[in-house]
């Protein structure tokens, strides 16, 4: 019973977050708050005293910015690979039950 709330309200959610995108008619005005504050925690990150050029700072939360997201590009691939692993897994322990004449369904 709250598993089938919950879907309903995760699917209410998603409606009302295409209805709001869709009346936007400046999708990268809307972000740009959220763009500046996720750089304004890279500076932070590589300038925690402030005490480093406005130029200098910029340039290294540039790179700052780059190595997270190349992280979570890792993360994912990683995952992926494993994803596929436990497939292949599965696949092979199904095909060795029929072979040896069980049932794998």
């Amino acid at each position: 019973m709250a598993a089938q709330a919950a879907a309903e309200r995760r699917l209410s959610a998603q409606i009302a977050a295409h209805e709001s995108w869709a009346h936007t008619p400046d999708r990268s005005a809307r972000t740009a708050p959220a763009r500046a504050a996720l750089m304004a925690r890279f500076e932070r990150e590589v300038d925690p005293d402030g005490t480093l050029p406005p130029d200098e700072r910029a340039r290294r939360a540039a790179h700052a910015r780059k190595a997270h997201f190349a992280r979570l590009s890792l993360a994912s691939a990683r995952s992926r690979r494993k994803s596929r692993e436990f497939a292949a897994e599965g696949e092979a322990a199904e095909a060795e039950l029929s072979t040896l004449g069980g049932d794998a369904s």
